[in-house]
């Protein structure tokens, strides 16, 4: 049985970390920890666990693991404490700010013969990892393009802020290129087993506002062309004011035929060959944000892939080494936007 204390108990906490936490009979949650003390409290109250006044007085407990679901910010510091302290570490994303942070959290985990695991939540849907069995085994050929989406009409419908600590780039440093995109350049990784190389981006904010009509200070959307290692090129797109249905769609085009990634409501994967034949997938669809927010939520599968790994003794599904791989192409992606020209990516 796996001890856990999160920390942050924001709406990630609420609808994803505690639940599936819950849902997991191998393991318990035992704590929780919130600037915010009546946020903890409540959570407390209602996973039958005890909330800590300090997050020192979390660490100190014995459990085995954590969640870290603070702002962006905050992540490195409280992971690398955490760590630190020999606690396995599963933390949202963006995994940190900066690459030097992200090569610290990595060096703590190493150090303290502890896992670390960034909430990269698109591997695990059914589509993208059926998806990626098909690249792997030559189905399209050889990947030549691809064009991925994720936008829905921002954070404040997620937290139910309209001035959401998203908006702030104290808080968040990054807008829709990191809260998204990062999820979006992980996922290209993943599919096509691959490192994106170069890329070029326009880093935006258009539309979204503060309550008193001034602009918010991090971008709402961001538009990049990828190129690969292995030289296949393609866009993505995220965006914050997608205001209507959510678009979490990926196309990937290879020399013997196309996938389609949770682009139709019925068929989330459709594999269409270069001889015309179609083979349509019913695995699961992308819970929106809309969902997850009014009793809509499914497991994400996150949770278990921690909790088994770390129980089991292997390693985790998207270790910070490979998940810090997505946040060097974001940074990267901001420099390419600043000079408006292509940048390659440092590894």
């Amino acid at each position: 049985m796996l001890k856990i204390g999160i920390i942050g108990c924001g709406k990630i906490t609420q609808v994803r970390h505690a639940p599936e936490y819950a849902e997991n009979p191998n393991c318990e949650i035992v704590a929780f920890f919130d600037n915010n003390q009546e946020r903890a409290q409540e959570l407390a109250k209602e996973y039958n666990a005890v909330a800590c006044a300090t997050l020192d007085e979390l660490l100190d407990l014995d459990i085995d693991a954590v969640s870290v679901n603070v702002a962006n910010f905050a992540h490195a510091d409280v992971s690398i404490k955490a760590l630190n302290k020999g606690k396995h570490v599963l933390v949202e994303k963006p995994m940190a700010t900066t690459v030097e942070e992200c090569v610290a959290m990595i060096e703590a985990a190493k150090e303290n013969n502890v896992q670390l695991m960034v909430a990269q939540n698109q591997r695990f849907a059914l589509a993208h990892v059926k998806a990626h069995e098909l690249i792997q085994s030559g189905a399209i050929g050889k990947v030549l393009t691809f064009r991925t989406v994720f936008g829905h009409p921002g954070p404040e419908g997620w937290t139910g802020d309209a001035n959401s600590w998203f908006f702030d780039k104290k808080l968040a440093h990054f807008g829709a290129m990191a809260d998204l995109g990062v999820h979006k350049t992980d996922l290209m990784h993943y599919l096509l087993d691959d490192e994106i190389t170069d890329v070029f981006a326009q880093i935006r904010t258009l539309d979204k506002k503060y309550p008193d009509g001034t602009p918010i200070t991090v971008d709402d959307n961001s538009y990049c062309m990828y190129q690969t290692k292995k030289g296949a090129i393609g866009t993505m797109h995220v965006s914050w004011t997608f205001y209507g249905n959510e678009d979490n769609s990926t196309v990937i085009y290879g020399t013997e035929g196309i996938l389609k990634c949770y682009t139709d409501p019925e068929y989330s994967l459709i594999l269409e060959k270069k001889n015309g034949e179609v083979e349509k997938f019913q695995l699961d669809q992308m819970t929106s944000n809309k969902e997850q927010t009014s009793n809509g939520r499914t497991n994400t599968g996150v949770i278990d892939g921690f909790v088994e790994a770390i129980l089991e003794g292997k390693e985790v599904p998207v270790p910070g080494y490979e998940a810090s791989k997505a946040m060097r192409v974001v940074i990267a992606a901001e420099e390419a936007a600043a000079k408006n020209c292509m940048v390659k990516v440092k590894y």
